[in-house]
């Protein structure tokens, strides 16, 4: 069975398990975390008794990444962004400080144990809020400079931290809205359902195969185009993601539609974008080797614990208030808790799981993913550097 009916199955069993377990409903979490993480345990289990290591093809979560923020970028509308560079900017500010934050609880812990300040950073920013990529580029200078085994360590705290951020967001955004019910978009119904103005008509199959492959079309030139526009750049010595290119491209196809009075129909396009996000999400968590992190499962629960909670009070007292104690706060909230400690992918499942049941936030699924694509990884590289100036004496 191939890495995409896989997918779709641990989807299926994260769903139902959702749908029946009501802690897990109530509270948001993403079905590709229910479903992932069980089939991660079950692979773990599988590797401890029988000695089986499972290799997987992750070429399609790559482009899956692609297709979900092409969604995102057609879904930026300037004319309904017009206050969006105000909250980018101060999300930005927010992230620093968090950033700040986090290693300081890191470095805190480690002298709390009387271990290396620099292990505190692999505890810290470079491994939460960096994820993986960060970990192994600063755990390998790490070692360099003579902390032994900082990589396998920040590896660690980056898997829990990716898992972590999928658990943590939605009972954020739940605690919100419980405590100020009347921020719920009027869109929502008593059923918690939300009204979908753009409802597609399938009955006519014309046109809804019309919308479908129009839908196809304008996904692939997102990606296709986003793919050039990347190179290119990148031969000019400017590295950018993959998905944020796709998602720029995005944007301006949608607005120059808008322009010449040609609006496109993204109802279909949505839920391919929905789709896109929850299988890259479930091959993520099913492809985590638990096995790896248990000789140091003891330190790590005591760092996750601490970051978390330093997560859940910053959002919800932090991130919610600066950025407007509204409904958009909300779903920003939820969403800055999966970047804080694992990944943007994770924050977009986290904000999906929110909207899907109380509506849309557009200003959310722009600035989260810019502050988490790009600014939170210059910021973090800069606040790095300044612990590494700081704790020299030990990281030298």
């Amino acid at each position: 069975m191939d890495m995409l009916s896989l997918s779709i199955l641990v989807l299926f069993v994260g769903m139902y398990l959702n749908r029946k377990i009501r802690l897990l409903g109530d509270n948001y979490i993403p079905p590709a975390v229910t479903g992932g993480l069980l089939f991660a345990a079950g692979i773990a289990l599988i590797y401890n008794f029988a000695h089986v290591q499972f290799e997987f093809d992750m070429r399609m979560r790559d482009l899956l990444l692609l297709v979900f923020f092409s969604t995102v970028g057609l879904s930026a509308r300037l004319r309904a962004l017009a206050a969006g560079g105000k909250a980018l900017f101060v999300l930005v500010l927010v992230a620093g400080v968090f950033l700040f934050l986090q290693n300081t609880v890191g470095i805190a812990i480690a002298l709390a144990v009387d271990a290396n300040p620099g292990y505190g950073l692999m505890a810290g920013s470079v491994a939460f809020a960096g994820g993986h990529g960060t970990a192994i580029a600063w755990g390998q200078a790490a070692e360099q400079a003579g902390l032994a085994g900082a990589s396998a360590i920040g590896l660690a705290f980056a898997t829990f931290g990716l898992v972590a951020g999928g658990l943590v967001g939605g009972p954020i955004a739940r605690r919100l809205i419980e405590h100020r019910p009347g921020i719920i978009p009027a869109s929502v119904d008593q059923a918690g359902m939300v009204e979908d103005a753009t409802k597609v008509d399938t009955a006519d199959d014309g046109n809804w195969l019309f919308l479908v492959l129009a839908s196809v079309l304008i996904l692939t030139l997102c990606v296709s185009l986003g793919d050039i526009v990347n190179r290119s750049l990148s031969e000019k010595g400017m590295r950018l993601p993959g998905f944020l290119t796709s998602m720029f491209v995005g944007i301006v196809i949608v607005n120059t539609a808008d322009i010449f009075k040609r609006p496109l129909n993204l109802a279909i396009v949505d839920k391919f974008g929905e789709l896109a996000l929850n299988i890259f999400l479930a091959m993520s968590m099913m492809a985590i080797q638990l096995w790896t992190l248990a000789a140091v499962a003891q330190t790590i629960s005591v760092v996750l614990v601490l970051q978390v909670l330093l997560m859940t009070l910053f959002a919800i007292y932090v991130v919610f208030r600066v950025m407007g104690s509204d409904y958009d706060a909300v779903v920003i909230a939820s969403g800055f808790a999966g970047m804080g400690l694992g990944a943007t992918p994770v924050a977009i499942a986290n904000m999906n799981a929110v909207t899907t049941r109380y509506g849309p936030s557009t200003k959310a699924f722009l600035v989260v993913p810019l502050v988490g694509a790009f600014f939170i990884d210059i910021l973090n590289a800069g606040t790095i550097n300044f612990f590494i100036r700081l704790l020299r004496n030990w990281w030298l």
